[in-house]
């Protein structure tokens, strides 16, 4: 991934970008996608340098992708009995998260949920359909981002 001149490396979907993305696939969605805001863990990491809307992290945080649901791919709070994302995870990897406007106006059930930019496993290995980076690097990239940035997924 490139911002300006500098280069980011990045974990894509384990099924690859793909333009017709659906709810489950492991697919990145292909576009260009607003950042909207910043999520992070306060009880892990100070909070970031930004200038976008930033919030920290609740425990009871959650992001529903149950496409029955009528708060599909939206904020929620668990406990929830509708299926969802644990925002406040224990593998790190949303410890720094950037939520993308993927299938959010309009909203289309099973189009994708959660799509996020977000801390990469060791070794940058595939996402279920995110975009992932090394912390350091997501740090850095938060830094630079302003509201209204525009990632493109090609």
């Amino acid at each position: 991934m490139k911002v300006g001149n500098r280069a980011f490396p990045v974990a894509l979907g384990r099924g690859g970008i793909a333009r017709d993305k659906r709810e489950g696939d492991g697919r990145t969605p292909a576009g260009t996608w607003r950042i909207l805001r910043l999520l992070y863990r306060a009880d892990r990491l100070p909070r970031p340098r930004t200038r976008l809307p930033t919030r920290p992290i609740a425990p009871d945080d959650g992001w529903c992708d149950d496409p029955g649901d009528r708060r599909y791919n939206r904020p929620v709070r668990r406990p929830l009995a509708a299926s969802h994302e644990h925002m406040r995870r224990e593998d790190r990897l949303y410890d720094l998260v950037l939520v993308l406007d993927h299938n959010m106006r309009p909203r289309v059930a099973g189009r994708g949920s959660a799509v996020f930019i977000h801390v990469a496993r060791p070794g940058l290995t595939p996402t279920e359909g995110c975009v992932a980076m090394p912390l350091a690097e997501l740090r850095r990239l938060a830094a630079a981002l302003k509201p209204g940035t525009r990632l493109i997924i090609a």
